[in-house]
């Protein structure tokens, strides 16, 4: 990544976006951990219950005020960095992201404030309905955010209007409905539930280890690894489906996740292991598993799955239709809205499809009607991402996931045969392992983010706008100093939200003797003619 007016803005929102990143699945999976206790709490009437939604939900009001603080810069970017972005697509982009802020947000917020200021106001049953609203909420926010990210990825249901110079709503079903979105939104909020499970997983052990609140600690334990594995195994079979997803729309993403260079007859082979040569356009070593690529991307044994090379040499037919439709969109707007040549006018409608491909050649000619062989071979693998941190990533990812699997359905049987106590008596380690497992979901998420973002660079928009041509006309010197404001800024949140946590899960749940009130559960449960 080169440092100028593109790098660097490419650089600020990663940055922003992978820190604002690590709250969101942790307030995604806590709130319905929170709902999840509570409706046992209501049920039994059993006080430690109660106890035990007071005290990690003070964890997740920390990781929910740090979490929007975070997010709040991330908006302001589009108008500041990506203004040409904004204006181009805002009136597609703009619409899902309005309603995540006026239905999803609001209804998060206002029953945030019933969550933690209700407990003496509102009836068990009243605040059960609060604590269920914020999950709700929590998880509609994600699903109108990952919409908006799901259209970048795969733009449906819009139209480009050569004489607006905007991309323009169509069929708003088919942008909330859009395929890729939708695989997007259960695959992460699945990994949301994860990461808070094995949070609640790892405190929950430290606890152990120390000898402290061990009842409120087993039951967590018991609760957030069942959670775990449900979602932990959707997570695996959700992410099959983005694969499946990516392969029709996002091919070169794909291909560059498994540092396929070559189209293999079907089915393709999945690389175990690999090193990417980008020099020499190859793999210098791979361990290869036969079939199983080409069962995971096309769900058959007899499609094809399309490899690097054979991908660029279609981008370069496709960039040669751009720059046609590039040329006669000058024509257009030349015109100023007079007539033009209908010879221009069909020779924009033929190719507009690829326009995005056509700006691809900016960076290497003048020219891009006329441009050379050379260059537009040059301009066909600027559609490559780097391959070896896309391939790694997503192995990590990978690997943290089927471990999560592992272990949270090694705790489940565990609990589930009352054998909890065994781990504080002889089995130590695996406590142990759960409290330094606590990073791996944070990890897996952000390896997920970059797999997902970076993997389809060069395109803000998939085959629409490339990332070079969407970004304000700022200076290097302005994005430096916004840079390191965000950095001094971000890491004084980060050493407050540590600290906060830390002194939260140090001062531990309210000490309280059990105190069984069958009151609540008779209250909310019991029907009237009984009573």
């Amino acid at each position: 990544m080169e440092l100028d007016v593109v790098g660097l803005s490419r650089l600020q929102f990663a940055m922003t976006a992978l820190y604002h990143f690590l709250f969101v699945p942790l307030t995604i999976g806590l709130s319905v951990l929170l709902a999840t206790m509570e409706t046992v709490y209501v049920m039994t009437g059993r006080e430690i219950w109660k106890r035990m939604v007071k005290f990690w939900g003070t964890l997740f009001g920390i990781n929910f005020v740090l979490g929007v603080a975070t997010g709040l810069t991330m908006e302001f970017q589009f108008g500041m960095n990506w203004a040409y972005f904004s204006q181009y697509v805002g009136d597609v982009f703009g619409a899902p992201l309005a309603i995540e802020g006026l239905m999803a947000f609001f209804m998060e917020a206002t029953f945030v404030g019933l969550f933690f200021f209700g407990w003496d106001r509102l009836s068990a049953r009243q605040h059960l309905m609060a604590t269920w609203a914020v999950a709700i909420g929590t998880n509609f926010s994600a699903l109108w955010i990952l919409i908006a990210n799901g259209w970048m990825q795969h733009p449906v249901g819009a139209e480009f209007n050569p004489d607006t110079m905007r991309m323009e709503i169509v069929s708003f079903f088919e942008v909330m409905f859009n395929p890729v979105a939708q695989a997007k939104f259960v695959h992460t909020v699945s990994a949301g539930y994860v990461t808070a499970a094995m949070f609640v997983i790892g405190v929950s052990a430290w606890y152990m280890l120390k000898g402290r609140h061990i009842d409120i600690a087993k039951r967590s334990i018991t609760v957030a690894s069942a959670f775990g594995i449900a979602s932990a195994l959707s997570v695996v079979v959700l992410g099959d489906e983005s694969g499946y997803e990516a392969n029709l729309n996002q091919q070169m993403k794909l291909a560059t996740m498994e540092s396929m260079w070559e189209t293999e007859p079907a089915p393709a082979s999945f690389n175990l292991f690999a090193v990417p040569d980008m020099a020499n356009r190859d793999n210098a070593f791979a361990i290869e598993v036969p079939y199983v690529m080409g069962l995971i991307a096309t769900r058959s044994l007899t499609k094809e799955v399309p490899g690097i090379i054979e991908l660029v040499e279609r981008s370069k037919e496709h960039i040669r239709q751009g720059a046609i439709a590039l040329d006669a969109l000058k024509t257009i707007r030349a015109a100023k809205g007079e007539e033009v040549d209908p010879e221009v006018r069909l020779a924009f409608e033929a190719n507009k499809k690829h326009m995005g491909y056509g700006y691809l050649l900016v960076p290497f000619s003048d020219d891009p009607l006329n441009a050379t062989e050379e260059e537009i071979d040059a301009a066909a693998w600027s559609t490559v991402p780097n391959v070896w941190p896309m391939f790694w990533a997503f192995r990590i990812m990978v690997a943290c996931g089927f471990f999560f699997i592992a272990f949270t359905a090694a705790l489940t049987v565990m609990s589930s045969a009352g054998k909890l106590d065994i781990l504080r008596q002889k089995h130590r380690w695996i406590l142990q392992i759960a409290v330094l497992s606590i990073p791996l979901p944070f990890l897996a998420c952000e390896m997920g983010w970059f797999v997902a973002e970076y993997g389809r660079q060069p395109w803000i928009i998939e085959g629409v706008l490339p990332t070079a041509q969407a970004a304000s006309n700022l200076s290097v010197a302005e994005l430096l100093v916004t840079i390191s404001g965000f950095v001094i800024l971000y890491t004084v949140l980060l050493v407050v939200e540590i600290s906060l946590m830390i002194k939260a899960i140090g001062k531990g749940p309210e000490e309280h003797e059990e105190d069984p009130d069958p009151q609540v559960a008779r209250s909310n449960f019991t029907p009237v003619a009984a009573e």
